[in-house]
């Protein structure tokens, strides 16, 4: 593909999706697939920077359908919530797209459930709220998930030994678990999708390096990062280019259930939407069966 960009997002009138995050790459997620006729929940914890989100979307399109929807990834009882409120409000999903996330807090946090704070909103809360939604998603038009990995993916590992970094927590390698972690899930996702017919397909994706406000919300305005992300805008594309794997592995017919996509210049870091091979620790899937086994316990969720 050359130079993909939202202009070649397919007609989505019609058509309905849930994007987690409310400001940046969940922002530009929500922005395109409403230009494209799509009616959007953007799902995120702070009920603010909803309404400034849905605000910014409807002023830019008029018309557009957008909502906001209240949930705390690192809250599986929020998580439930929301679902079982969407459950009501319609009947069927055509698009997941699990992009919000935290990054390298300095100390270790845990959420509400007691998961270390990285692993359990970036992986664990994805996990259960598409579990959740698979109801909703069967009933979808060639309904799709895609799931965000990161770079950071490449040098991650799954410790079953350590899952929580109860024992040794450290910022980035932790951050790169969970989304090493979410690689995995997409790719498993897939493969039981097909496996028991639920015609879900699964795809992950990832927006290089790109201008957002995961570092600095996450690690710090004063940390190393934070201030790379401050006085060093250069290093960064802007959140609207990271978006664009995103919503070509939601939307583009091209787009393959189980694959990879990212930018395609400088390492995977900046660019246009390319399918590029994953990490290869995302491919084995003796891994990925034990880490659902697990997740699936751990969240108190199942896939049906």
């Amino acid at each position: 593909m050359t130079k993909w960009t939202t202009s070649n997002i397919p007609p989505q009138h019609g058509r309905t999706a849930v994007v987690t995050g409310t400001g940046g790459l969940g922002f530009e997620d929500a922005l395109a697939l409403a230009r494209a006729g799509s009616s959007v929940v953007i799902a995120g914890r702070n009920a603010r920077k909803g309404a400034e989100a849905v605000a910014a979307i409807k002023k830019a399109i008029p018309g557009g359908q957008v909502r906001f929807g209240e949930v705390d990834l690192a809250n599986l009882a929020s998580i439930a919530a929301f679902t079982e409120q969407l459950a009501q409000e319609q009947d069927s999903l055509d698009f997941l797209i699990n992009n919000a996330g935290v990054m390298t807090p300095p100390t270790r946090r845990e959420t509400s459930d007691g998961f270390e704070l990285q692993f359990g909103t970036n992986y664990l809360g994805h996990f259960a709220l598409t579990a959740h939604l698979m109801p909703l998603l069967k009933k979808g038009q060639n309904p799709r998930v895609v799931t965000l990995g990161s770079v950071a993916a490449r040098q991650g590992a799954i410790n079953f030994d350590d899952l929580q970094a109860e024992r040794d927590y450290k910022p980035m390698p932790v951050y790169s678990q969970s989304k090493l972690a979410c690689i995995m899930f997409a790719f498993e996702l897939s493969r039981r999708s097909k496996e028991a017919g639920w015609g879900v397909e699964s795809l992950a994706a990832h927006p290089g390096i790109s201008r957002t406000d995961l570092l600095p919300n996450g690690a710090g305005q004063t940390s190393a990062p934070g201030m790379a992300r401050r006085f060093l805008p250069f290093l960064f594309q802007p959140a609207w280019q990271g978006a664009l794997p995103t919503l070509y592995a939601a939307t583009d017919p091209a787009a393959r259930d189980g694959a990879y996509y990212g930018p395609d210049r400088l390492g995977g870091t900046r660019g246009y939407p390319t399918e590029e091979k994953p990490p290869m620790q995302a491919l084995d899937a003796s891994v990925a069966a034990r880490l659902w086994d697990a997740s699936q316990e751990l969240t108190s969720v199942t896939f049906v």
